[in-house]
């Protein structure tokens, strides 16, 4: 299923990559309100097609144009016992806080929060978790 959604024109280039926030306050009144908001806040796009038409915006200084879209997966850690291709996990983020540690942006990702239920993409990595944790790095969608 291809998924729609507006962006401003400077931005409408196949390849470009974003990250949708949720709807803005000055799209309460817009009639194209429901193309923006079909996206999942705090994920990250990857705009796979520019269509021909345009559109005014409020919150653009510019005009928005139609695209097409795709969720790109997010690189995460999760048990390995979680780790299985094609299963579907319930997120619950890490409670470590070694914030130097290379792998905290992996256990900590932007995008997802705890109770997220997310489909396991691909198996990646064995991390070696500082803490001792056991962990492996994934893509989930």
């Amino acid at each position: 299923m291809v998924l729609i959604t507006l962006i401003g024109e400077a931005q409408a280039r196949s390849g470009n990559r974003f990250y949708y926030m949720g709807p803005q306050a000055e799209c309460k009144e817009c009639k194209l309100k429901t193309v923006c908001f079909n996206l999942e806040a705090g994920r990250q796009y990857e705009i796979t097609g520019v269509r021909d038409a345009v559109h005014d915006c409020a919150l653009n200084e510019d005009k928005v144009r139609v695209v097409e879209v795709e969720k790109k997966p997010i690189l995460s850690t999760i048990p390995k016992k979680s780790a299985m291709e094609g299963s579907v996990i319930t997120f619950t983020q890490s409670e470590c806080e070694r914030l130097g540690c290379e792998y905290w942006a992996y256990c900590h990702p932007i995008g997802i929060k705890d109770g997220d239920k997310l489909k396991v993409e691909y198996v990646m990595d064995d991390v070696n978790c500082p803490v001792g944790n056991e962990i492996i790095l994934s893509k989930l969608l």
